[in-house]
């Protein structure tokens, strides 16, 4: 049985900076009632004709980390593509990445697990990197949230808060000490309207699209019950966290790096004090790109270690809650 590790790591986000202040001229918000609420100052959307789109801003990201990693696109075995917002219904953005980066014949698999999903995505890399079966898998998370959101008074309890974005980790054979040390995910589906996006889907499709009153609730686009959320998020956050801390015999002292979700700074600062943590032992980032849901922790990841917060030797963990409810832990030692 191997073990497995991050090798490089790489994010992307578009220039286009969106403020509190640009948004209160489409919709009734302003500055202070977002940043109370989430502690948002600003956020990134792609803007029409940038070039870019979920997958393009998967390459960016990917072809930093392949640089850090010192690996070529012919080196990599497989990509875990996290996304809820693939250019295409299907086919999924793990093909399009494989294209697009002249990759080998190689399996691309995406993942849909929203806020978690790049969190489930290292753990599926983590287990085929452990058996043997791949050496270098390419993992992304990669979000345009920008393209289907309701910018109107109607939405602006979701659309204040989300970005566009992508951040992406070669987990590769680990030939040394440390590297990943457990993996832990669970799901809880009676939630699973509580946090959604119920069409376009095989329920709402193009009928009931041009059928639809428009005077009546839209299901095309988000919905999130948000104090029902913060209280579950809370409390599965802390659990998923010390699961892996006892897993591995550890205390929440001994984290070096607490990367979690960028859901709402609320959220982070309430596990933050609820484990006892200091400031330079979580790293947070939804100030200025607010929540790019499965893209967040590898750019939260990558943008920390960047600035020389993670080091040789700390204790990292990556701890997510979303949509599914889906919730998860990724426990390593750099």
């Amino acid at each position: 049985m191997f073990t497995s590790k991050i090798s490089g790591l790489g994010h992307y986000v578009p220039e286009n900076v969106v403020t509190n202040d640009d948004l209160s001229k489409v919709m009734d918000t302003n500055d202070t009632w977002i940043q109370e609420r989430t502690g948002i100052k600003e956020r990134r959307h792609i803007k029409k004709g940038d070039g870019n789109s979920t997958s393009v801003m998967a390459v960016k990201a990917s072809t930093i980390a392949l640089e850090r990693a010192n690996l070529s696109p012919e080196d990599i075995d497989m990509i875990v593509f996290a996304t809820l917002s693939p250019d295409m219904y299907f086919p999924g953005g793990g093909v399009q990445v494989q294209e697009l980066m002249g990759m080998r014949t190689i399996p691309a698999l995406d993942v849909r697990n929203q806020c978690s999903g790049f969190v489930y995505a290292m753990s599926v890399a983590d287990q085929f990197v452990k058996t043997g079966m791949y050496k270098n898998i390419l993992v992304i998370g990669a979000e345009n949230h920008s393209g289907g959101l309701d910018f109107t008074t109607r939405g602006r309890s979701v659309s204040v808060i989300f970005g566009d974005g992508a951040g992406a980790a070669v987990v590769s054979r680990n030939e040394g000490e440390g590297g990943i040390l457990s993996t832990h995910l669970h799901s809880e589906g009676e939630h699973k309207d509580q946090l959604s996006l119920q069409g376009p889907s095989t329920e709402y499709w193009v009928p009931e699209i041009i059928e639809k009153n428009p005077q009546e609730d839209i299901p095309y686009y988000p919905y999130m019950n948000g104090q029902f959320v913060f209280k579950h998020a809370v409390v599965r956050f802390a659990e998923v966290i010390n699961e892996g801390l006892k897993a591995n015999n550890l205390e929440a002292s001994d984290i070096d790096m607490l990367i979690p979700h960028q859901a709402n700074l609320r959220i982070s600062q309430f596990i933050q004090k609820k484990m006892r943590l200091r400031d330079d032992q979580v790293f947070n980032n939804i100030q200025k790109y607010g929540n790019t849901t499965a893209a967040s922790i590898p750019i939260a990841l990558s943008e920390a270690w960047e600035e020389g917060k993670i080091k040789k030797g700390d204790l990292v963990v990556l701890a997510a809650f979303g949509s599914g409810f889906t919730w998860g832990s990724v426990i390593m030692r750099w």
